[in-house]
């Protein structure tokens, strides 16, 4: 335990707090800095950080911490300038870090850069809150040659009449995901369909009598099937792992983003303008009832990311 065995160099309430941003149902963030025995310095356990399970907490260790400080890297940087009521503990070794050291033509672009991140993941996020990835199948991506066409396998099934599940399918040669369509009308030929069961990720292919003769010919989309279980399980794993209060205020301000995340955007994209202009950090916003605003849903996604590329 840091605080138990007295290791803590630095520590500090962040986040909303530090930005001036706080509402009453904020959660608190505590940043802050360690340093370590020289029996773990130089051995095998060296720690670089330490951080709770929902990373609500987090401490670096001093060399670590100095190294982000060296790399600009935003969150280090906050950490340093930290607004002085935010600051819950500070030793005397860490005066000799000052956050104008640091400060350099870099900041900008990794200010901006973790903005334009944030940007990039919004825009991810919008997608899965407007429109939400439901389960598909094999046979989703399946079409049946037809002439000089390509017919969804279900809109054949439906012209035909024929069952998916009297279907015996056999893979063509020198043809990749090419397949020629058996069909077995009165179920004499025990062909299993081109889906064995709804949770199959493949085909069913058969072995077919050699006098048989194709009905047709499939074109299987393996790739396109592989791409829609990764971006399904990104889906699902979005879905499990989302702040329920977070996703609950996206849909009640009805704009179909997450509001929070452009708002930090907007913040960190303001850091960097300042820094560029005046060369200082200013951590806590003077515009707090804007950003809030923002965070509340006042503003449409498209003008925010107008804002934030005219930023």
């Amino acid at each position: 335990d840091l605080h138990a065995e007295n290791l803590i160099l630095f520590e500090a309430i962040s986040g909303s707090h530090a930005y001036g941003l706080a509402t009453p149902q904020s959660d608190t963030d505590i940043k802050g800095v360690f340093y370590l025995p020289r029996r773990l310095y130089y051995g095998l356990d060296y720690l670089p950080q330490i951080s709770d399970a929902g990373n609500d907490t987090t401490y670096y260790e001093l060399g670590r911490f100095v190294e982000l400080l060296l790399a600009s890297n935003p969150t280090a940087l906050e950490l340093l300038a930290a607004p002085p009521d935010t600051i819950r503990q500070r030793a005397p070794l860490m005066d000799a870090l000052r956050p104008a050291w640091f400060l350099s033509k870099a900041c900008q672009q990794t200010f901006a850069g973790y903005a334009l991140g944030q940007i990039k993941k919004a825009r991810g996020l919008n997608k899965k809150i407007n429109a939400p990835v439901a389960a598909k199948t094999p046979l989703d991506f399946c079409h049946i040659l037809d002439g000089a066409r390509a017919l969804p396998l279900a809109a054949w099934l439906a012209r035909s009449g024929c069952e998916q599940r009297r279907i015996g399918l056999v893979r063509l040669a020198h043809a990749r995901d090419l397949y020629a369509i058996y069909y077995d009308a009165d179920g004499s030929r025990g062909y299993r369909g081109i889906q064995r069961h709804p949770a199959a990720t493949g085909l069913c292919t058969e072995s077919v009598a050699p006098d048989s003769a194709p009905l047709a010919y499939l074109s299987y989309n393996a790739d396109g099937y592989s791409a829609h279980c990764r971006h399904f399980a990104e889906y699902q794993q979005w879905a499990r792992e989302r702040n329920p209060a977070r996703y609950a205020s996206t849909q009640a301000h009805g704009q179909g983003y997450d509001a929070k995340n452009l708002m930090h955007t907007i913040r960190l994209l303001e850091t960097a303008r300042d820094l560029a202009r005046d060369g200082t950090l200013r951590v806590r916003r003077d515009n707090r009832d804007e950003l809030l605003a923002i965070k509340r849903g006042a503003f449409t996604y498209d003008a925010l990311l107008a804002r934030a590329e005219a930023l």
